[in-house]
């Protein structure tokens, strides 16, 4: 173990006072729950080997920096500037500023072009499924099935005079809206994610569907989007119940009030995929292109399943 320079003793802080924050007591518990080994092994077999250059920055250490930029929302240059300037995000990277800088942005930068190119936001959410499972939290027979849209800038000023070509606009209502589209099947009982796709906006919430359903399901839940999708929902899942929320039908005027009453508490179920979907408030998509936006969905739904899941994590790391 190295010794502790000065840099990082002041870090640790000698105020007589000092409480701990909450993003420090968030940062210890992350750190204690995620599966480490496990998430650097899926990344390893891609990462450069430093053969005839400088050595690389650690797999570990890049994921420790690519989490805080999840977990804020920040960029490349503000994630670099946030760790030299908070000594929590500091000791969460593992960086001495007594011994060593912060990766740059550019590192930054290519260790997620690393992932895009491999398909590895895709791998690190199966792993942590795995991980789960192996720690007790199975599947169960329900599913809730929703998509979000993800808005993109519809501005042309830009480089290129015009707006991303894999984003679409959709209305919603009496609305449009630009972007992306984040389909998500969640298990109805743990209100994990299980399964995700990434799309243009302008495609309809029933054409993922059965790309959302692991095939074991009883029950499938989800809004008015998906009603009379019997069909497609059996193509995977012979055996499940459609339990999705039908239209209101209006009799001489007046709304059925017991359609209304059986969606209201298919909702109260229904209602879990919102607490996975909107966790780390990815609502806008930080990068050009669908590729990379995915990666980054992937990336967050994984994280957002281990922080569910930190309950059942936490008894099984406490000593």
């Amino acid at each position: 173990m190295k010794q502790q320079t000065l840099a990082m003793a002041a870090d640790k802080g000698f105020e007589q006072f000092r409480r701990p924050t909450k993003r420090e007591v968030f940062l210890n518990m992350m750190d204690k729950i995620l599966p480490w080994q496990e998430l650097c092994a899926v990344v390893q077999p891609h990462y450069p080997k430093g053969e005839g250059g400088r050595p690389p920055v650690g797999v570990e250490r890049m994921l420790r920096m690519l989490f805080v930029q999840h977990w804020f929302n920040l960029a490349d240059e503000a994630c670099e500037e946030a760790l030299y300037d908070s000594a929590s995000l500091r000791s969460f990277v593992g960086i001495d500023l007594g011994r060593e800088r912060v990766p740059d942005a550019t590192t930054l930068l290519k260790f997620r072009r690393l992932l895009e190119k491999h398909h590895l936001g895709q791998a690190l959410f199966a792993k942590v499924g795995e991980v789960l499972q192996g720690h007790g939290l199975k599947v169960g027979t329900g599913t809730i099935v929703d998509a979000t849209i993800i808005s993109a800038p519809s501005s042309t000023k830009n480089a290129d005079k015009k707006r991303d070509p894999e984003m679409h606009q959709v209305a919603k209502g009496k609305n449009w809206f630009f972007g992306m589209k984040l389909h998500i099947g969640v298990d109805s009982r743990t209100g994990l994610a299980h399964s995700a796709v990434v799309t243009a906006a302008n495609v309809h919430d029933k054409h993922p569907l059965p790309e959302l359903l692991h095939g074991e399901e009883l029950k499938v839940y989800g809004d008015c989007a998906y009603a009379g999708q019997q069909e497609l929902i059996a193509s995977k899942a012979p055996a499940a119940l459609d339990c999705t929320n039908e239209r209101v039908r209006k009799v001489d005027g007046v709304p059925d009030e017991g359609q209304r009453l059986r969606n209201r508490n298919r909702s109260k179920v229904r209602a879990q995929v919102e607490v996975v979907k909107r966790l780390w408030g990815f609502s806008k998509v930080r990068y050009r292109g669908l590729h990379k936006n995915a990666t980054r969905a992937f990336t967050a739904l994984a994280l957002a399943n281990i922080y569910m899941s930190r309950g059942l994590l936490l008894v099984r790391v406490r000593p």
